[in-house]
C-alpha cells in the first residue's frame, strides 16, 4: 500500500482545497467537550460587537441633540453611556480571548498526541515512504499554527464578520443610497479576496512543505554526522541544507508576499468608502436629506466596517496557513493501516511458523520474494543466508508481520499470522536487529519494556530473573549494572552494548520465534560466543532464525536457507551453502 504523503517533492495528488466550512467540519471532531467554550466565545463576540454598533447611535444622537443645542449635562450623561458601552465590549473581548486562548492549548494538546496515535498505528511501510523529519514538522510546527488558527484568526474572523454584517446592515438601514456607495469598495476587495485566496493558500502549503523539507535534512545530516566527517563530505551535506533552506526561503517569501498583498487594498477600500460618504454626505446634508450628526454617526459605522475587513487581512495570514496546517494534519490522521487483525484461514501444521506462496514487492518495485513456501519446526534452528539485498531482511520482517506479503499466506502455530492481536504477535514473536532501537532511561527501563511481567519487579528481583536466563554476564558488560544510563543520542554506550540491550530484552520474553538480523554485527567474538552459549540454553520450544553474512555464526544450526532472487531454497549443508553464497554474489 502506497502511504506516500504529499510534501511538495512528488508524492500523493494534492486533495481539492480546504475550504474554510469544511476546514471546521474537519477540525470539530478535534474539539470534543469545548462546545461551550466555543458558544461563551461566540456570546462575547456577539456582546462586543453589539456595543461597538451601538456607541455610534448613541454619538450621532448626542451630536443631534446636546451639541447641537449645547446643552452640557446631556453630553455628559451620553459621554457616560457610550463609556459604559465601550466597557462591556472590553470585558467580553477578555472573556472571549481567555476562553478561546484556553480552548487553543487544549486542542494543540489533544491534536498532538492524536496524530501521535495515530503515527503509532501505522504500518513500518508508512515510515519507509515518508521523511522523519516532515512528519516531525506535521507533529510541532503544523500544529502549533492550527493552535494560533483556533486561538486568534478564528474567533477574529467570527467577530470580523458580526462587526461586518451589523455595520453593513445600519449603513444600508441610516439611508440606503448612502450605505450603498459606501460598500461598493467593499464589494470589489471581497472579489478580489474570494478570487485570490486558492492561491494564497496554496503559497502557504509550499511554505510548510518546505519547512518539512528542511527539517528532513537537518535530521538527515545530524544523524549521520559521524559518516559525514569521517568521509570529508560536510561539504556535500551543506549544498544539500543550502538547497532545502532556499526553498524553503522562496516558499515562506511567497507566502508573506501572498498573505500579506490584502493589507494596502484593504486600507485602500476604507480610504475610498470615507471619501465617497463624505462627499456624498454633504451632498446629502445641503439637500436637507440627513443631518450633521447622521452623517458623523454614518462614518463611525464605515470605520465600523471598514476596520474589520482590514483586520481580517492581518490575520488572514493565521488564517490561511492554519487551513494549510489543517490539510497537512488530516493528510495523517486520514491514513489506516493495512496492517488490521483479520479472521484468516488456518493450517494444519506442527511449525511454529510457515510460509505458503508467498508473494511481497515493495511499492513500486518489482517482487522480493516470489512464490515462497517453507516450514519452521519448534525448537529447531534457521539460518537465512545470501548476497546483499536478495531479501533475508524482508524475509524475516514478514516472519514478524512487519509488513503483509503481497499475495500468498504466513502461518504462526497454523494460524494467519494476520488473526493475531499484534500483543499477542510480540509475545511469542523475538526479533533483534542490527540497529536495534532503545529509548533514554536506564538499561532496566529498556530490558523491561514491553514485558508486563517483568514490569514491575524491583531490582533485585530482576537481578534474580536474569540469572535464571544465564544473561548475569552481559549485564557485566555495564559499569552500572542495571542503573546505567541510556541516551538515544551520543556514546553514553556503545552500539555493542545496545545490541546486548536489545539481546536480553528479547530473550526474557522466552518467545516461541527468535529472529535474529545480525544480532552480532557489532560485538567482540568472545561476547559472541557467550551470546551462543545463552542461545543454546533458550527453551526447548524456542525457535530461532539467524540471518547473518559471516557464515562461522551459522556452524550449529539445524537448516540453512539461500534467500537470492525471489527464491528461498533449502542450502543443506555449509559447504553447499558457501558454494550457493558465491554463486549468487556472481549472479548479482
Amino acid at each position: 500500500m502506497k502511504y506516500k504523503l504529499d510534501s511538495g517533492q512528488g508524492g500523493n495528488t494534492p486533495r481539492p482545497k480546504l475550504t474554510l466550512r469544511a476546514g471546521i467540519d474537519r477540525l470539530a471532531p478535534l474539539m470534543p467537550g469545548e462546545q461551550k467554550s466555543v458558544i461563551v466565545s461566540l456570546l462575547a463576540i456577539l456582546v462586543s460587537s453589539l456595543a461597538s454598533l451601538t456607541a455610534p447611535v448613541l454619538i450621532a444622537g448626542a451630536v443631534d441633540t446636546y451639541i447641537r443645542h449645547k446643552d452640557t449635562h446631556g453630553l455628559e450623561r451620553a459621554a457616560l453611556q457610550v463609556l459604559g458601552v465601550y466597557l462591556w465590549g472590553v470585558v467580553a473581548s477578555y472573556v472571549q480571548v481567555r476562553t478561546m486562548g484556553s480552548a487553543g492549548r487544549r486542542l494543540l494538546f489533544r491534536l498532538r498526541n492524536a496524530l501521535f496515535t495515530k503515527l503509532q498505528q501505522l504500518p513500518v511501510a508508512f515510515f519507509n515512504q515518508n521523511k522523519a523529519g516532515d512528519l516531525i514538522s506535521r507533529l510541532n510546527n503544523d500544529t502549533d499554527k492550527l493552535n494560533q488558527f483556533v486561538a486568534q484568526a478564528l474567533m477574529q474572523f467570527m467577530g470580523s464578520a458580526f462587526m461586518i454584517t451589523g455595520a453593513g446592515i445600519f449603513l444600508l438601514s441610516l439611508n440606503t443610497r448612502l450605505g450603498a456607495a459606501a460598500l461598493v469598495p467593499a464589494v470589489i476587495v471581497l472579489a478580489i479576496t474570494r478570487m485570490t485566496s486558492a492561491w494564497v493558500k496554496g503559497r502557504n502549503v509550499k511554505s510548510l512543505q518546505g519547512l518539512g523539507g528542511m527539517s528532513s535534512e537537518i535530521q538527515e545530516s545530524l544523524n549521520n554526522f559521524k559518516v559525514i566527517v569521517a568521509f570529508n563530505r560536510v561539504d556535500y551535506f551543506r549544498r544539500k541544507f543550502e538547497a532545502a533552506n532556499e526553498v524553503n526561503y522562496n516558499a515562506s517569501t511567497a507566502a508573506g508576499f501572498a498573505n500579506n498583498i490584502f493589507m494596502p487594498l484593504y486600507g485602500l477600500s476604507a480610504t475610498l468608502a470615507q471619501l465617497i460618504v463624505i462627499a456624498y454626505g454633504i451632498r446629502l446634508i445641503n439637500a436637507g436629506q440627513i443631518s450633521l450628526g447622521l452623517l458623523v454617526g454614518f462614518l463611525m459605522y464605515v470605520n465600523s466596517f471598514y476596520m474589520p475587513l482590514r483586520q481580517l487581512a492581518s490575520v488572514w495570514s493565521s488564517f490561511q496557513m492554519g487551513l494549510a496546517a489543517l490539510d497537512r494534519i488530516s493528510d495523517v490522521l486520514s491514513l489506516e493501516s493495512d496492517m488490521s487483525v483479520t479472521t484468516g484461514e488456518t493450517l494444519e501444521s506442527t511449525a511454529v511458523l510457515s510460509f505458503r506462496n508467498v508473494h511481497f514487492a515493495y511499492p513500486d518495485s518489482k517482487d522480493i520474494l516470489r512464490n515462497v513456501s517453507f516450514d519452521l519446526e519448534k525448537g529447531k534452528a534457521y539460518a537465512l543466508v545470501g548476497p546483499t539485498g536478495g531479501g533475508k531482511t524482508t524475509t524475516a520482517s514478514l516472519m514478524a508481520r512487519l509488513y503483509d506479503p503481497t499475495a500468498g499466506s504466513v502461518f504462526l502455530n497454523g494460524r494467519d499470522i494476520r488473526s493475531w492481536k499484534p500483543e499477542e504477535r510480540a509475545q511469542k514473536i523475538g526479533f533483534i536487529l542490527q540497529d536495534p532501537f532503545l529509548f533514554s532511561g536506564s538499561v532496566r527501563d529498556n530490558i523491561v519494556y514491553g514485558n508486563p511481567e517483568l514490569q514491575d519487579y524491583s531490582s533485585a528481583q530482576l537481578a534474580e530473573v536474569l540469572e535464571q536466563a544465564n544473561l548475569t554476564s552481559l549485564m557485566e558488560r555495564f559499569s552500572e549494572g542495571l542503573d546505567t544510563r541510556v541516551a538515544t543520542s551520543g556514546n553514553s554506550i556503545s552500539l555493542g552494548q545496545k545490541q546486548l540491550i536489545a539481546f536480553i530484552r528479547a530473550t526474557l520474553r522466552k518467545p516461541e520465534l527468535l529472529i535474529l538480523d545480525e544480532a552480532t554485527a557489532n560485538i567482540d567474538t568472545v561476547t559472541e560466543q557467550l551470546l551462543e552459549e545463552i542461545l543454546a540454553k533458550l527453551p526447548e520450544y524456542t525457535t530461532k532464525v539467524i540471518i547473518a553474512h559471516r557464515l562461522n555464526t551459522i556452524d550449529n544450526v539445524d537448516q540453512i536457507f539461500f534467500v537470492n532472487s525471489g527464491e528461498i531454497t533449502e542450502a543443506g549443508s555449509m559447504e553447499h551453502a558457501v558454494d550457493m553464497l558465491l554463486h549468487g554474489k556472481r549472479d548479482s
